[in-house]
C-alpha cells in the first residue's frame, strides 16, 4: 500500500510539474479555440442577419410564380409570410386538410394559407372556400383564412368567401403582395383580435 501511495504521489506530482511547465501551451489552445467558437458564432449570426436581410426584401412577379410547380408556390408562400413578420412553415401535402401554409403572429392570431396554383386563366371555384372553412378553425385553429391563387376565382367563390369571413387573394392582389411588396396583413386589413380557440389546449 506505501509503494502504490508512493508511486500515486510522483505521478500526480509528476502530471503538476508537466502541466506548470506547459500552462503557456496550454493557454495558447485555449485561447485559440475560444477564438475559433467565437469566429463560428459571428460567422453563423452574420448569414442569419443576410439571409433575415434578403428575406425583407423579397419579390416575387408573377411571372415567375405562374412558372413555378405546386411545392413551389407554397414555399414562396411561406416565405412572402416570413417576409411580413409571421413565423410561417409548409405543411401542405397528404392529407393537409385543406392548409398549405400556416402562420403565427403575435398580435394578429394564427392564420392559414390554402395555395391554388393553376394554369394563366384557370379559376378556383366555391368549393375551396367550403373545405377552408370547414378546417381552418375546428382542425387547425386559426383567427384567420386566405385562398390564394397565381389565377382567378369564379363570382360564386368570392362572394361565398367574402360573406364567411374567407379571404381571397386573385391574381392582382397576389401581385400586389408578392410583387409589390405589400404586407397581407394591410391587403386584407387583418386586425388584432383574442384567438377564438384555445391553442394551448
Amino acid at each position: 500500500m506505501a509503494a502504490v501511495l508512493v508511486l500515486t504521489t510522483r505521478m500526480v506530482t509528476q502530471a503538476v510539474r508537466t502541466l506548470v511547465e506547459a500552462w503557456p501551451i496550454v493557454l495558447a489552445l485555449t485561447v485559440l479555440a475560444g477564438a475559433c467558437a467565437a469566429w463560428r458564432v459571428a460567422r453563423s449570426t452574420a448569414a442569419r442577419r443576410r439571409a433575415a436581410e434578403r428575406l425583407a426584401m423579397l419579390r416575387i412577379t408573377l411571372a415567375e410564380l405562374d412558372a413555378m410547380d405546386d411545392h413551389a408556390f407554397e414555399e414562396a408562400m411561406k416565405n412572402l409570410l416570413i417576409r411580413d413578420g409571421w413565423q410561417a412553415r409548409r405543411v401542405g401535402g397528404r392529407g393537409d386538410q385543406a392548409a398549405d401554409v400556416i402562420g403565427d403572429h403575435p398580435h394578429l392570431g394564427r392564420l392559414v394559407v390554402q395555395a391554388k396554383h393553376t394554369a394563366v386563366g384557370g379559376k378556383v371555384g366555391s368549393r375551396v372556400m367550403y373545405e377552408v372553412k370547414g378546417t381552418s378553425g375546428p382542425v387547425h385553429k386559426a383567427d384567420h383564412a386566405v385562398v390564394i391563387t397565381n389565377g382567378a376565382f369564379t363570382r360564386d367563390a368570392m362572394k361565398w368567401g367574402d360573406q364567411h369571413k374567407i379571404h381571397w387573394l386573385d391574381r392582382e392582389r397576389l401581385r400586389r403582395w408578392a410583387e409589390n411588396g405589400t404586407a397581407l396583413h394591410e391587403l386584407l386589413r387583418l386586425t388584432a383580435r383574442p384567438s377564438r380557440f384555445n391553442r394551448a389546449a
